[in-house]
């Protein structure tokens, strides 16, 4: 996939904005020195460089504009973006426009902003609509959101599913939690119903031994007596009958 295109390309394009003067040819040297620095990828000294023009002339606008390249490259996105929309606001020039809208996109892009970098390649296109640079960052920044998007959707649907199982889980732990409980009272109702038909059969016999009073079982105990000792005259008095009918029979 090709790349987002560099900066640099607009930088060097532009080397040939510098206005003339006594004043500027100092500030153009400045610059110079910076350009030779940014080209051996010494981007912290060629921002010094520029910084320095800055100084002698603060609305140089090729200064602002390499200062932002200078700043980008150090992957300083937010600083770079400060100097690039600084530079769209006030010049008034279009070819500055278009390309610091165009870098302004750029550093957007860099922050994963894609909604603000697609404004600003748009806004980059009206002042210069050939530029393929800008229409190819524009159509891969579009690409980028849409991606974004089905991925927020992705993982808003995902939390709702996980927030989903996790209720549920919730529900299931609550109802086996209810559903023993009710096992253990129903158990606990069981071993008492059983306590109580226990308890009430060995009232009930202690009552039926409760019913025979001392008295009433020394009674019976005289009755079974007497009963025996009438047996016993009844067969002494079957025995005497037998013996007095048996006849005197010596045997010789």
């Amino acid at each position: 996939m090709r790349k987002i295109a560099n900066i640099n390309t607009v930088l060097i394009l532009l080397l040939g904005l510098i206005s003339a003067g006594a004043s500027a040819q100092s500030v153009k040297s400045l610059v110079r020195e910076g350009n030779k620095l940014y080209k051996q990828k010494k981007f912290s000294a060629a921002g010094v460089k520029y910084m320095k023009a800055l100084a002698k002339n603060p609305k140089y606008e090729k200064g602002t504009f390499n200062l932002g390249d200078a700043v980008y490259q150090q992957k300083n996105f937010k600083g770079a973006e400060k100097y690039f929309q600084n530079l769209a606001q006030k010049t008034k020039t279009p070819a500055y426009q278009a390309a610091s809208l165009y870098n302004l996109g750029n550093t957007y892009m860099s922050q994963k902003q894609y909604e603000k970098s697609i404004a600003a390649y748009i806004e980059s296109l009206k002042h210069a609509p050939a530029d393929m640079d800008a229409k190819y960052n524009l159509t891969y920044a579009r690409k980028m959101l849409k991606k974004e998007k089905q991925q927020q959707k992705k993982q808003k649907n995902k939390k709702k599913q996980n927030k989903k199982q996790n209720k549920n889980k919730k529900q299931n732990k609550n109802k086996n939690k209810k559903n023993q409980n009710k096992k253990n009272q129903n158990k606990k109702n069981q071993n008492k119903q059983n306590q109580n038909k226990q308890n009430q059969q060995q009232k009930k016999s202690g009552r039926k031994k409760q019913q025979i009073s001392p008295q009433e079982a020394q009674r019976i105990l005289n009755a079974l007596k007497n009963n025996e000792k009438n047996t016993l005259k009844k067969l002494e008095k079957q025995r005497a009958k037998a013996v007095k009918a048996k006849p005197n029979v010596i045997n010789w």
